[in-house]
């Protein structure tokens, strides 16, 4: 078991990984050279990446040969103040009174790349259902934000309540997914239970432990998703689960957002998961803390 102590650690990453290796000197010189807004904006695509797919919403029409559905949910948002559309996948299970889980991607890819997890978590015993917030996907082409995702997240979460009212639900949220996860459980109070894999406390905690984390810009980071302090909050059961080997979000940031929630709760840590493979390369370990966590049979 790694030191959980040393998330202290600097080191640079891979350019496509939140791309906070340039973000420090750049938001520095945004914030003298750009207004706020332009600081936002960079943000905003530097830690979302979003990756909508260049097709028309007429493909909801198009029928599909997978055993998956789709499906479309339209709510207002408050902070855009426009009409906004969500495409998810609704994946049901074999079994009609299965519990159902709200799935939450991260950042760069959509809910058509994460089918793999999606399946992996179908295979426990839930009927599955993923969404893609604004910008990903066939959802609305709009720049998400930390605001705009919880909206996208919650207006998913009342579709399930609305079409699957007598069925316990739950929710997934996988690395940035997992902060709006957290923030949604916080808010509502019917979810059976929460799971966070590859997570953070924050995101002002995750560019401290980067190159350029010395830098005092903190303060000048606009979408924060302060999960460490949300996740008190969050009244159902909690399951975080990490890697030893994620080298994205450090083992100790995991940790902390475990003893922030309050019981009953669970920490897997997964040997030698890394950020994308630790729910995977642990599966029957988290399969069974959620059995146990959440006392169902799968």
């Amino acid at each position: 078991m790694p030191n959980l102590q040393s998330g202290t650690r600097r080191f640079s990453l891979p350019r496509f990984r939140f791309r906070w290796r340039w973000a420090a000197p750049l938001l520095l010189a945004g914030s003298v050279i750009a207004g706020c807004g332009t600081l936002d904006t960079q943000q905003r695509k530097w830690i979302f990446m979003p990756s909508p797919t260049l097709a028309a919403l007429e493909a909801e029409a198009v029928a599909r040969a997978d055993g998956l559905e789709d499906v479309w949910i339209e709510h207002h948002s408050r902070v855009s103040g426009e009409r906004i559309k969500l495409h998810g996948l609704w994946m049901p299970a074999d079994d009609p009174a299965a519990p159902v889980l709200l799935y939450l991607h991260g950042s760069r890819r959509n809910v058509e790349t994460n089918l793999f997890r999606m399946r992996q978590i179908h295979e426990y015993g839930f009927a599955v259902l993923g969404v893609d917030y604004r910008g990903f996907g066939l959802s609305t082409n709009q720049l998400p934000s930390e605001e705009g995702a919880y909206e996208d997240a919650l207006a998913a979460w009342n579709w399930l309540a609305k079409h699957q009212p007598e069925r316990p639900r739950y929710i997934y949220g996988h690395s940035l997914g997992g902060a709006i996860a957290i923030d949604l459980a916080s808010r509502v109070h019917d979810a059976q239970g929460l799971v966070v894999e590859g997570t953070f406390t924050s995101i002002p905690a995750v560019f401290e432990t980067l190159r350029w984390g010395w830098l005092p810009i903190t303060a000048l980071i606009t979408q924060r998703f302060d999960s460490a302090s949300k996740i008190a909050k969050v009244s159902a059961p909690v399951l975080v689960v990490h890697g030893t080997a994620d080298r994205l979000i450090l083992p100790a940031l995991a940790k902390t957002l475990y003893e922030n929630a309050t019981s009953p709760k669970r920490f897997v840590l997964v040997e030698g998961g890394t950020h994308h493979s630790a729910g995977m390369r642990g599966s029957q370990q988290v399969r069974a803390a959620m059995q146990e966590l959440f006392h169902f049979k799968s």
